[in-house]
């Protein structure tokens, strides 16, 4: 048996930048732009691919992903995050400059081409380069064409590797895109209207949650992040808008998790007139939409790294809805609420949820609702009628015990809340006192002063967009939904 060959060293980093480079010089000396300029396209890889008609005339450009050099022909894929289109190239039918200028390009190099579309012996579509202009040329290699970008910490923290490597993540992340124009589409066509609201605020409200603080040197003034944008909607609710809604950011200067990042997506809309129960239907429609548009049924399958399916949500209407003393009931033991609050506090230990000694009596609860209930509800569900101290924006509900709220459970997390808004400015105001206890300098109360000209009744909602992304595309944490999400600087 002869030996095998011995393998050739494969070369580092620095040897292919190096020989990038004088590929770029190659192409100055032939007087050719490495950079390009406007390149004219008749259409794109992914409109060519789907509407295909042979012995057409276009003008494409892409990135160029593989290349297949047989000598005299040469076949490559010519692609962007949309999609790929496959290109022959006959070196013959080129002059010498540009064949010279074909040998200086790589994987990874942008450039634009002009040819006649037809269908190769296998079935591929394909374009028979006549002409091709170099656009960009790329200094540093491609991800491995093979397996893309594996480390999960490249991937966050170098997305344009992720997205030229992985096919997968290029097609969620356009994905998301038309997902929220869907949304904004959704409601636009229901009478809501799209409105903006300040992200630099005085006082930090709308929310529970600790905001990251800045100041404004011409005013003199600190300022927060905006943790919610409910109050300024609710003002303009006042003014005499009706239906309105607003897609943008939030910001929380509190933990990172898989499902949390500091700054996040979110959407809020307020309808006049309406109440908790008809939001929930809102959003019911809306989530059924998107995924039956979107996601090719309402049957979502969440997937483990290797590509096993650990899990299928079913997304039939119509969805469940319980309320949240029930629930609690059911996971806890159907005397939960009849015995006393140490009780209660024992009954934690039996179950194993970790409680803290200084929580009061409704945040034991609620931690009970959030391991027992909320962590293992993954078809959706709505959990109405929660406990009053923990929404004090809601309208209580008859008995004074609850508020008139939902909040939507998939997947074992909350992807939305929905309200009846509480309108009475003098309820209002004492919630939000007792609320921020000796703190009052946090409450808003220009707001109240603003509930005081009269806001009507209305529903209100809030929809976690990148939560609701990840639900529906089966991505496992926030970060496979965030373009760029925030992680510490390296060292």
């Amino acid at each position: 048996m002869s030996e095998a060959a011995p393998q050739q060293p494969q070369s580092t980093e620095a040897e292919l930048i190096a020989v990038r480079r004088e590929k770029l010089a190659k192409l100055r000396e032939l007087g050719v732009d490495p950079y390009g300029a406007r390149f004219e396209t008749t259409t794109t890889p992914e409109a060519l691919r789907a509407e295909f008609v042979e012995g057409v005339q276009v003008k494409v450009a892409g990135r160029l992903t593989a290349i297949r050099d047989m000598g005299k022909s040469i076949f490559f894929q010519l692609a962007d995050v949309h999609g790929s289109i496959q290109g022959y190239l006959g070196i013959k039918g080129l002059s010498e400059e540009k064949a010279a200028a074909w040998k200086c390009l790589d994987r990874g190099d942008w450039i634009g081409i002009e040819g006649e579309t037809f269908i190769t012996r296998t079935g591929e579509p394909t374009i028979k380069v006549g002409d091709f202009t170099v656009l960009s040329k790329a200094l540093r290699p491609m991800p491995d064409k093979w397996h893309g970008v594996a480390d999960r910490e490249i991937k966050y923290r170098k997305r344009h590797l992720d997205l030229m490597g992985n096919e997968e993540s290029a097609k969620l992340f356009v994905t998301r895109s038309l997902m929220l124009a869907e949304i904004r589409r959704f409601f636009q066509d229901r009478g809501f209207l799209e409105v903006e609201t300040p992200m630099l605020q005085d006082v930090a409200g709308g929310a529970a949650a600790r905001p990251f603080e800045t100041f404004h040197n011409a005013l003199g003034m600190p300022l927060t992040m905006r943790i919610a944008p409910e109050l300024f909607l609710k003002r303009l609710l006042v003014g005499g808008f009706t239906k309105i809604f607003e897609l943008n950011r939030n910001f929380r200067n509190e933990g990172i998790s898989r499902r949390h990042n500091p700054e996040f997506t979110m959407l809020e809309a307020y309808w006049a007139f309406s109440d908790f129960k008809e939001m929930a239907d809102l959003v019911e429609e809306m989530t059924c939409h998107l995924a039956e548009k979107f996601c090719g049924g309402l049957k979502i399958e969440h997937k483990d790294e290797e590509g096993n399916v650990t899990r299928t949500i079913d997304l039939s209407r119509p969805w469940k809805r319980a309320r949240y003393d029930d629930l609690i009931a059911g996971a806890a033991g159907a005397d939960f609420f009849t015995i006393t609050p140490e009780g209660r506090r024992q009954r934690c230990e039996e179950l194993g949820v970790q409680i803290s000694p200084e929580m009061e009596d409704h945040e034991v609860i609620q931690q009970v609702f959030e391991k027992l209930v909320e962590e293992k509800t993954f078809d959706p569900c709505f959990v109405t009628h929660v406990a009053s101290e923990l929404v004090p924006l809601a309208k209580v509900s008859p008995g004074g015990k609850t508020v008139e709220v939902y909040e939507l459970i998939i997947n074992g997390q909350e992807i939305s809340p929905g309200y009846s808004e509480l309108n009475d400015p003098d309820v209002q105001r004492e919630r939000l006192e007792v609320q921020s206890g000796e703190e009052t300098h946090k409450i808003d109360y220009d707001f109240i002063e603003t509930l005081e000209h009269g806001m009507p009744p209305a529903g209100g909602i809030g929809i976690g967009i990148d939560r609701l992304v990840m639900m529906l595309t089966g991505a496992p944490t926030i970060r496979d939904v965030v373009l760029f999400p925030l992680l510490k600087r390296k060292e």
